[in-house]
């Protein structure tokens, strides 16, 4: 069997070095490029050097159109504005595309969901095996635990992390919006600053740090009167990460076009 041409968007990026390192130690997939914007510093270096192992061969390129006419199919854990550009480019060479990217705003999102009418597409907040099992219970629990038990949704990440609340949070918030058949955007609360009143019967509460180098800690809690019941996803490694989406790729990459999730990927629909 050939080996499927991988292409790698946000190459020189904590979860991009984890994808090459993934990706070249993998006996299916073959690295075949490795994107950054224009002014990232690491431009025209080996993508293998950056992401600490031997080097690929594979050097960190800008032209997204020498990127993308290498690849069958591309990873994607960049920047939202960037994601929606790249997976243009992407439909120009029928190119297959596991996105990971967060911090996309509705219309973004609705925008991508028609691009996957030309190419497979499989969008996750995250793509960690454990995290995804996390979203299907959250969203039983939410089916089986009515509105007395109140639920709260906490998150830390790295200090560097700009999205907030985060890609994984939300949708998590949206597990138990859809378990409880309620709409996430009229029933949760981002922040309590300058809030003065109780806290309202249904709501979906979110909470979030950032610190130090925490890859991921995602905690939601379902409190009712007398007993509380959690369900927890602690990341130490980025290596769940691109665990997953190399999981995804390998499932995608025959897909016809259409906009799927990890819980396609893992046979949880």
């Amino acid at each position: 069997m050939s080996l499927i041409n991988i292409g790698i968007c946000g190459a020189s990026g904590k979860m991009g070095k984890a994808l090459v390192r993934e990706v070249v130690n993998s006996n299916k997939l073959q690295l075949s490029g490795a994107l950054e914007k224009d002014t990232n510093a690491n431009i025209g270096k080996d993508s293998g050097i950056i992401a600490n192992i031997e080097p690929t061969g594979v050097n960190i390129i800008s032209n997204t159109d020498t990127f993308f006419a290498g690849c069958d199919a591309v990873i994607d854990f960049s920047f939202a504005d960037a994601s929606v550009e790249n997976i243009k480019a992407a439909i120009n060479h029928n190119c297959a595309y596991v996105l990971g990217t967060t911090g996309f705003n509705e219309a973004q999102v609705h925008q991508i969901k028609g691009f996957s009418e030309s190419i497979p597409i499989m969008h996750a907040a995250n793509m960690s095996v454990g995290v995804n099992i996390a979203l299907h219970y959250t969203e039983l629990l939410s089916k089986t635990l009515n509105e007395d038990y109140d639920v709260e949704i906490h998150e830390m990440h790295h200090r560097d992390k700009i999205d907030s609340p985060s890609g994984t949070a939300l949708a998590l918030g949206k597990a138990v919006a859809k378990g409880r058949n309620i709409e996430l955007s009229e029933r949760s609360i981002k922040a309590r600053w300058g809030i003065e009143r109780p806290r309202e019967k249904g709501d979906i509460g979110f909470s979030t740090q950032r610190g130090g180098d925490v890859i991921g800690d995602h905690i939601v809690t379902f409190a009712g009167n007398g007993e509380r019941l959690e369900i927890a996803h602690k990341a130490t490694n980025r290596g769940v990460f691109a665990n997953g989406a190399v999981s995804a790729v390998l499932w995608l990459h025959t897909k016809a076009p259409g906009y799927y999730n990890m819980k396609d990927v893992l046979g949880l629909n």
